[in-house]
C-alpha cells in the first residue's frame, strides 16, 4: 500500500511539474509571434507609392518581420510634416536636397534612413526638339518648390541655357541667381502638382520624373535634355525619410535594405523604362555631398 501511495504521489508530481513548464513556454511563444511582425506606416504617391505597395507583398518583405502599410497623400509638405511627427513612420517621395530644404524651414526635423534611386530631372518640350532650337525669350516652367527649383536652375545651367553666381546655393538657389541669360530665356515658378498640364502652353517645362512618368514621359526618351548622373547630382538621390531621433530604428532599417533587393530592380526596370536608377549608399553618402 505504501508503495502504492508513493507512486500515486510521484506521479502527481510529475504532472503537476508538467503543467508548470507548459504555461510559461506557451506564454514565450505568443510573445515571440507578437514580435516577429511589426506594422510600418509609409506616406507615398505615385509611381513610388506603386513600388512600395509590390514591396509590401513580397516574401522578403515577410521574411523581415514587417507588414507594411502605404497610405497614399498628395502633398509633399503633409508627408514630412507626418513623419517629424510620427504619425507615420517613414515617407518615400523626396529628393535629400529636398529634405534639407524642409528642414531649413521648418521646426521639426526629419532625417534620412537611406538611399533608395537617382531619376534624372528632364527639360521637355513640345515645340523645341534641340537645345540649340531654343528662339530668344524662350519661356520655361520650372518648380517653385525649394530645392527642386535650384535643381531645375542647375539643370538650364548643364544645358547651357543660363549661367548662376558663383557659389550658387543648391538648396536655396532662386532665379534671381542667373548671371548670364544670354538667350533672355524667361524663368517661370510653377507648383508643379499640374506642371504637366500647362507643357504646351510654354516652350518648355522642367520635371521631376514622378511627375513626367505620371504625363506619359520617360526622362531617357522624351527629355531634350537631362540631369547627367554623376558626382554634381548626389544631392538629388532619393531617400527614405523618419523623424529625426528614428534614423537608427532597426526595424525601419530593415524596410530600407527592401528596396534594393533584386526584385525590386527587376520591377522597377519592368515598369519604369530604367528611369529610377538603384542607389545604394550609407548616408554618409548624402550627408558629405556638398
Amino acid at each position: 500500500m505504501k508503495k502504492l501511495l508513493g507512486l500515486v504521489l510521484g506521479l502527481s508530481a510529475v504532472l503537476a511539474g508538467c503543467g508548470k513548464q507548459e504555461a510559461p513556454a506557451s506564454d514565450a511563444t505568443q510573445t515571440k509571434n507578437s514580435a516577429e511582425v511589426q506594422t510600418v506606416t509609409m506616406a507615398s504617391t505615385g509611381s513610388d507609392a506603386d513600388i512600395w505597395r509590390y514591396i509590401a507583398t513580397l516574401p522578403e518583405t515577410k521574411a523581415a518581420g514587417i507588414k507594411l502599410e502605404v497610405k497614399n497623400f498628395t502633398d509633399y509638405v503633409s508627408m514630412n510634416t507626418a513623419v517629424a511627427n510620427k504619425e507615420i513612420d517613414v515617407n518615400a517621395f523626396q529628393s535629400y536636397a529636398y529634405m534639407v530644404a524642409f528642414n531649413g524651414s521648418n521646426k521639426d526635423k526629419i532625417a534620412p534612413l537611406s538611399t533608395t534611386y537617382l531619376e534624372p530631372m528632364g527639360l521637355y518640350s513640345s515645340k523645341v526638339k534641340k537645345l540649340e532650337d531654343f528662339k530668344a525669350g524662350a519661356t520655361i516652367a520650372i518648380p517653385n518648390d525649394g530645392a527642386n527649383e535650384s535643381r531645375a536652375l542647375l539643370l538650364l545651367q548643364s544645358a547651357g541655357l543660363i549661367k548662376l553666381k558663383a557659389g550658387f546655393d543648391d538648396v536655396k538657389g532662386t532665379p534671381a541667381d542667373i548671371s548670364e541669360n544670354a538667350k533672355k530665356i524667361v524663368i517661370k515658378p510653377i507648383q508643379m502638382a499640374t506642371a504637366v498640364r500647362v507643357k504646351d502652353e510654354v516652350d518648355a517645362i522642367v520635371l521631376g520624373n514622378t511627375l513626367a512618368m505620371e504625363g506619359g514621359l520617360n526622362v531617357l526618351k522624351d527629355a531634350v535634355f537631362y540631369e547627367p548622373v554623376d558626382q554634381s547630382t548626389k544631392m538629388n538621390v532619393n531617400v527614405l525619410a523618419v523623424a529625426a531621433d528614428r534614423q537608427n530604428d532597426p526595424v525601419l532599417k530593415k524596410v530600407g535594405e527592401l528596396y534594393h533587393t533584386e526584385a525590386v530592380k527587376q520591377y522597377v526596370q519592368e515598369h519604369f523604362g530604367g528611369t529610377k536608377i538603384d542607389v545604394n549608399k550609407p548616408v554618409s553618402y548624402l550627408t558629405d555631398a556638398k
